[in-house]
Formats: structure tokens, C-alpha cells, sequence
């Protein structure tokens, strides 16, 4: 008997976001779809006072409103020097419009008299994994780097154009997608949802 694919929900409207996780859910048994897909759907407030929170609180409510296997994920940049600011707000750091150019002017501008040796920050990215009825999963990744002096690189998006990565000599809006994921924040909370998935697809 052959078993019907699921349909996995990834709870995103940010079109670059979605892409990624998309990429990073490939080859998996299942038919993923977006928000976007589901016509009429109500924006689930993101309440939580973290990441984790957060992906929780998603992963639920679009998990009820859809009637199906959802995976939410929250993700920011938290830096030391700024007592781990942007943090849940890093989306709408610089305000409502979310607008990535501002959000990075602000983090420089916030940080400029910070010195090199103090410029420590992380990406961390949490996922949640959810049925209409219930929580599923939770699981976490992170990634350290350092907050550049400036804007380098045009690739990736939200901070990576600032977010340093020490092993690439790079920000991660200098290098590919590629790799990009095997590295970033994200590559590692996905790599453990998609352990999630595939413990569910076998229950």
C-alpha cells in the first residue's frame, strides 16, 4: 500500500525566508506549501518573549486555521554589546515597515563606538513543528559570528550583509546560498526538524 504524501504547512510570508527553508526541506516526503497558498488565513501575533515562543505560538495557530502539519520558524540576531538587542524584535528593529536596510544602519549605528573585540553576535533560529491540536517539537540553531563595521555583500538577506563569519573571512551577504547553509542558523534548526518530520511521517 502506498502512503499518501503529507502536506507540511511552512508558516512564512517573507518570500526570502520561505525560500530558504524550502531549499532546506528538500528531498523530503512531503508537499510543502506556503500561507500564501491558503486564501483567507488569519496573522497569528508574534507575542513571545523569545524565539522559541514564538515558533510555538505560530506553529499552533496556522497549524488550527489550516488543518494541517505546520512548521513555524523564528529566527533573529542577538548581539552582546547591545545586551542581546535586536533579538525577537530584529524583524522590526528600526520599525514596522521591517525594512532590512534600516534595521542594519541601526545595528551599526547602535554599535560604532563598540571595539573589534567586542563585537560579538549569534543568528539564532528556532522551529516549531505542530498538528492542529498540539505541539509537536521544539528544537534550536545557532551561529556565531561578529557585527562588521559595514554593509558587505548583497546576497542573503535581513543582517547577514553585517553578521561576520570569522571561518569564511566573509559576511554572509558575501557568500553563496550555498554556503551559506552549511552553516548558518538556520541549516542547523532545520537539519533537527527535519529529524522531527521524519520521526513523525514513521509514527
Amino acid at each position: 500500500m502506498i502512503r499518501q504524501r503529507l502536506k507540511l504547512l511552512v508558516a512564512s510570508t517573507n518570500q526570502k525566508k520561505l525560500k530558504e527553508l524550502q531549499e532546506l526541506l528538500k528531498g523530503m516526503s512531503v508537499d510543502v506549501v506556503c500561507l500564501r497558498e491558503l486564501p483567507g488565513f488569519q496573522e497569528v501575533p508574534e507575542d513571545g518573549k523569545t524565539f522559541e515562543e514564538n515558533a510555538a505560538i505560530k506553529a499552533l495557530g496556522y497549524a488550527k486555521q489550516a488543518g494541517l502539519l505546520t512548521l513555524a520558524e523564528d529566527s533573529g540576531l542577538c548581539c552582546d554589546a547591545l545586551d542581546g538587542a535586536p533579538g525577537v524584535v530584529s524583524a522590526r528593529f528600526a520599525g514596522l515597515s521591517k525594512d532590512d536596510q534600516a534595521n542594519n544602519r541601526k545595528v551599526l549605528s547602535l554599535m560604532e563606538n563598540v571595539p573589534d573585540g567586542e563585537r560579538c553576535a549569534r543568528f539564532v533560529s528556532a522551529v516549531a513543528l505542530a498538528e492542529p491540536t498540539r505541539l509537536i517539537g521544539l528544537v534550536k540553531g545557532e551561529v556565531q559570528g561578529l557585527i562588521s563595521r559595514t554593509v558587505q555583500g548583497t546576497g542573503g538577506f535581513g543582517y547577514d550583509p553585517i553578521f561576520f563569519y570569522p571561518p569564511y573571512g566573509k559576511t554572509f551577504g558575501q557568500v553563496s546560498a550555498e554556503m551559506k547553509h552549511q552553516v548558518s542558523h538556520r541549516a542547523v534548526s532545520l537539519l533537527k526538524a527535519r529529524g522531527m518530520i521524519e520521526d513523525y511521517l514513521k509514527k
